[in-house]
């Protein structure tokens, strides 16, 4: 049964005309005001019958307006959800890029160390061989002997010292990369901790002929996620050397750690560099704004940076900058990061 929105107009209509052939023999000023009473009610029904036309067009448009702006919401659903894992790929990449870094830094600074006691077991075995020889042709004179013995005692302590410091610098780097990609937290000690991470930027720094400084209290503990701490400091400290420096310059970066109150620790990280622009300050934070695009610069060292500080440390970083006066980075977090001592966080 299809409904009829306009029966009941249509039926006054039809009874209208009945009632105007009835009036035939009637008054003609009633026949001609019956007549202009249909005839005004057969313009508003037409008008209104085109009205419903013009409606029912326009809602045919909206209800393409809105499936095209349906579709087009999807695709930028979609755009967005792809935007979002390629920058998580790009944060991934960045922070594995650092990574690679304190691969390399720790490789650099364990090659020293290696490479002297190498030498010295290299010397030691000359020594022992013509020991040997001497005591194959009918034994070694009292000087030959003590001699020889000066000579294994002093490589022998360069060899156990030399392997030491290695082995505290592979240790130092185990405990920071395992830091970087287990995302667990612990107890640490927060100066020791700063010295292992910096160790690993060595290189970069001393090639570049810039110092660092470190000022944190002693026996200071913080129970939390190590790693974003670890790449927050390293991400600080590259952003330094690729942005506050030029060619030729030399520099300081100083790190400083006190306590604003008992349960809170505050790090700034200063460098004494070129600083930054008025107009940049406001989106230093921001994913990929950078100021060296092309240069090295990828603009997701400062937002990695602000995303480990007020997620996993549960604190807020901070900048502050003037033009040629270098750029300070306030970190503030708790002493024990959100979750309780025992408690879990999210990176």
């Amino acid at each position: 049964m299809t409904f009829n929105l306009f029966d009941t107009e249509e039926r006054v209509l039809d009874e209208a005309r009945l009632l105007r052939g009835r009036l035939a023999d009637a008054d003609p000023a009633v026949r001609d005001g019956v007549e202009a009473l249909i005839g005004a009610y057969e313009r508003g029904y037409r008008e209104q019958r085109r009205l419903v036309r013009v409606s029912d067009r326009l809602q045919e448009q909206l209800a393409t307006v809105n499936q095209e702006l349906a579709n087009r919401r999807r695709e930028a659903e979609d755009a967005l959800k792809r935007l979002e894992e390629a920058q998580e790929t790009l944060v991934q990449s960045e922070k594995l890029a650092s990574l690679g870094a304190l691969v390399a830094g720790v490789a650099h600074e364990v090659n020293t160390p290696v490479g002297i006691a190498l030498s010295c077991a290299s010397h030691l075995s000359d020594a022992t061989d013509r020991l040997r020889r001497s005591v194959e042709a009918g034994g070694p004179g009292r000087q030959e002997f003590r001699r020889y013995l000066e000579t294994a005692g002093d490589t022998a302590d360069l060899i156990l010292a030399n392997c030491r410091r290695a082995a505290e610098l592979i240790q130092g780097f185990k405990q920071v990369a395992v830091d970087r990609v287990s995302a667990e937290r612990r107890r640490f000690d927060l100066r020791s901790y700063l010295q292992e991470v910096l160790l690993s930027l060595q290189p970069r720094l001393r090639q570049a002929g810039h110092a660092v400084r470190v000022e944190c209290p002693e026996g200071l503990k913080v129970d939390g996620d190590p790693g974003a701490l670890s790449q927050i400091v390293t991400n600080l400290t590259l952003n330094s050397l690729l942005h506050a420096y030029g060619e030729g310059d030399r520099g300081t970066i100083a790190i400083t750690v006190d306590r604003p109150s008992p349960d809170m620790v505050r790090l700034v990280h200063r460098d004494d560099g070129r600083g930054i622009a008025p107009e940049c300050l406001p989106h230093v934070f921001d994913p990929f704004f950078t100021t060296r695009r092309g240069s090295g610069g990828t603009g997701l060292g400062l937002h990695i940076a602000y995303n480990l500080a007020t997620g996993p440390l549960g604190g807020r970083l901070s900048l502050d900058s003037t033009p040629g006066q270098g750029t300070a980075v306030t970190l503030v977090f708790s002493e024990t990061a959100p979750g309780g001592a025992d408690g879990e966080v999210s990176a």
